[in-house]
């Protein structure tokens, strides 16, 4: 995908980013709306009280672009042009698309996004580096969410918070400051992510 400076308008920078892929909607279903900014529609998140674009920038497709030039275009079109909802994943094109994200978001940037990632480590050990690993390539000291990604096995919510696992050290970062909220993703049966629901109310989460 090629964008040139011609291109780069808010139109068609909208229709460029959601042919490749841009996330619609951020799981806030019952939120309404909060305001606008640019014609981009905002929402407030579940419980969160936090305003987020309802279209987000997929993480994965900004680390395939020719040269990390073009991706840090992309990323800080999105965030001029009113798009604050930010998605990535630490193993995403073997980490290329969180450090092209993490370098667009430099020179104030940062401040304006509300920033999304995910890890799929399911003991504590593994999780814990994938979130210092997240941290380092998108060069900031906190992730305003981070997600245990693919919740797709009956076993896994178990998995997540049985004594150390990912849960752990999901909460640990919390504490220290490094996250500021804590969720899931899975794309198999609805059961699954109803159970994972069901155990972090008993795990008091």
């Amino acid at each position: 995908m090629k964008v040139t400076d011609a291109d780069v308008t808010r139109r068609g920078f909208m229709q460029t980013t959601l042919a490749a892929g841009v996330a619609v909607g951020t799981g806030a279903r019952s939120a309404h709306a909060a305001e606008s900014k640019n014609g981009v529609p905002y929402r407030v998140l579940g419980k969160t009280g936090e305003q987020v674009s309802a279209v987000g920038l997929g993480g994965f497709h900004i680390g395939v672009q020719a040269t990390e030039e073009e991706s840090i275009k992309i990323i800080r079109t999105a965030l001029d042009e009113g798009i604050n909802f930010l998605d990535n994943c630490w193993d995403y094109n073997g980490g290329a698309s969180e450090m092209r994200m993490g370098k667009a978001l430099q020179d104030g940037y940062r401040a304006r996004a509300f920033l999304m990632t995910k890890i799929d480590g399911r003991n504590k050990k593994a999780a814990a580096q994938q979130i210092d690993e997240s941290l380092q390539r998108l060069k900031t000291d906190h992730i305003d969410l981070m997600q245990m990604h693919e919740i797709i096995r009956m076993e896994d919510p178990d998995r997540c918070f049985e004594p150390g696992g990912g849960m752990e050290a999901l909460i640990e970062a919390r504490k220290a400051g490094k996250i500021r909220y804590i969720g899931f993703t899975g794309h198999k049966s609805p059961d699954i992510h109803l159970k994972m629901l069901q155990v972090a109310d008993a795990h008091g989460r």
